[in-house]
């Protein structure tokens, strides 16, 4: 059965919100501590390992995705995420990581993160310190994209690639491991429903208080995955 593409997103139903899961205790997400796990990985299982499969006649295709853990003093961590462009074909407006299809010369998944992260925001290699992978999240539209965590060190400038990128903001790695902040949400449609989270972010800064930023579908899922790998 082919699923009809959530159009609106924010004006479907919430069916709860977790917030009887523990957050992420701060001193696991410095730096050194983000290093560490990674380094030595728990044994866990993702909560979402995607739901592709759903367009038969579509082959599976590479993709990797940067998850940028933008590095800040007082071993302050934020998450880099882009808004794409509202004109684009796929998934326009919504909130992703930066990332893409891999092309023949990239030499791996991480190769892959780097370069559609240099093209998207202009995040050079220099500032980027890979320390891990996730899982491979399965995509509806048959992508098998593999996250590349990073931890990106200051001095990067961000130059956007205004084709595809309206804009690149940070949320604080502390709000999306909470999960009094994850919403699950519910879309119906003739023949199904369909189950999705979110985690809606609104800046505190007074000038930008009304504006808030839906993350959710496909990169709310990989911060959920990231969340359990870093509470097992």
């Amino acid at each position: 059965m082919i699923r009809p593409p959530i159009l609106n997103a924010q004006a479907q139903p919430i069916l709860g919100i977790d917030d009887h899961l523990p957050a992420i205790a701060p001193a696991l997400l410095t730096p050194d501590a983000l290093r560490a796990r990674f380094a030595n990985p728990p044994a866990w299982q993702p909560e979402f390992p995607g739901d592709g499969g759903v367009f038969a006649n579509r082959p599976p295709a590479a993709a990797s995705v940067l998850v940028p853990l933008v590095l800040h003093g007082d071993d302050e961590v934020t998450v880099l995420l882009t808004r794409r462009t509202d004109h684009l074909r796929a998934h326009a407006g919504q909130i992703s990581f930066p990332g893409g299809r891999a092309e023949p010369e990239d030499a791996s998944v991480d190769a892959t993160a780097l370069r559609e992260a240099e093209e998207e925001i202009g995040l050079r290699h220099e500032f980027v310190e890979i320390i891990g992978r996730l899982p491979v999240y399965s995509t509806v539209t048959s992508f098998h994209v593999t996250p590349v965590i990073a931890l990106v060190h200051p001095g990067f400038t961000v130059v956007l690639d205004d084709f595809e990128v309206a804009e690149a903001f940070e949320v604080p790695l502390a709000f999306l491991m909470n999960p009094a902040h994850h919403q699950r949400h519910r879309f119906d449609f003739d023949g199904g429903t369909r189950q999705f989270l979110a985690m809606p972010w609104t800046p505190k800064t007074a000038v930008e208080a009304a504006r808030e930023y839906f993350i959710w579908g496909a990169t709310a899922s990989m911060l959920r995955n990231l969340y359990r790998f870093l509470a097992a």
